[in-house]
């Protein structure tokens, strides 16, 4: 048994959920945002057989895509600038995906 931790952008979320569904997933789905950009995020939590990971990673893989999106650049220091800062391009989406092995499953 494995516990898939998956942190999608909210964007690829709800395909990401649909097709997990789809191919007989069950999920548990919280909102998170990020420490860099401060985006909203769903991390899901799967449970599932040893053979299904693959699968499940694929289905991830396929629903979340990585894009690239301009963003305010923040001063750094205690400089105090007139001028506005020029957006930066940065990449987002995609999902960041672990895998751990789970000791002990109860189902209540």
């Amino acid at each position: 048994m494995k516990l898939i931790t998956a942190i999608v952008n909210k964007r690829d979320a709800g395909e990401v959920c649909r097709a997990l569904s789809e191919a007989g997933f069950y999920f548990t789905k919280i909102a998170t945002s990020g420490g860099f950009l401060r985006t909203g995020n769903v991390t899901l939590l799967l449970g599932t057989d040893d053979e299904k990971v693959d699968c499940a990673i694929e289905i991830i893989r396929k629903n979340s895509a990585q894009r690239v999106e301009a963003v305010p650049d923040v001063p750094h220091g205690n400089s105090v600038s007139y001028i506005p800062p020029a957006p930066v391009t940065v990449p987002v989406g995609g999902a960041t995906v672990f895998v751990t092995d789970v000791c002990r499953y109860e189902k209540m």
